[in-house]
């Protein structure tokens, strides 16, 4: 997909508040869903680990780093993060059925086994 004009400067603009800012949550998520929105999976994947880093308790950033492990094809380690994430307290089990981003795992055991794990806990 060829990136918007308007996504185009604002990928910039943050890239460059990020050079500033470089642990700033807001700039790193924004930047990491414009990577993600236009395929360029190994730049979300690296702002992912990050922010994962930077909040090791947040499960919706474990879920967010589960799926561009999910599409980088790291199939493993997408599942023991999104195993993190639910651990944390992530609990929606129709998203993760639907989620595009984890179409790489939805056949596998563990992701099978990890759905209904959530479905059984609430």
């Amino acid at each position: 997909m060829e990136i918007d004009a308007q996504d185009a400067y604002d990928i910039n603009f943050l890239e460059k508040l990020r050079k500033r800012l470089p642990s700033d949550p807001q700039i790193l998520e924004i930047l990491a869903g414009l990577y993600a929105r236009y395929g360029m999976d190994q730049q979300a994947l690296s702002i992912d680990r990050k922010l994962a880093r930077l909040s090791p308790g947040d499960p919706r950033l474990r879920y967010n780093l589960a799926c561009s492990l999910s599409l980088s094809g790291k199939t493993r380690e997408a599942i023991a993060v999104l195993r993190e994430a639910i651990e944390l307290g992530y609990n929606d089990a129709q998203w993760l059925e639907k989620d595009r981003d984890l179409t790489a795992l939805r056949e596998l055991p563990e992701f099978i086994d990890l759905v209904e794990q959530i479905k059984s806990s609430t």
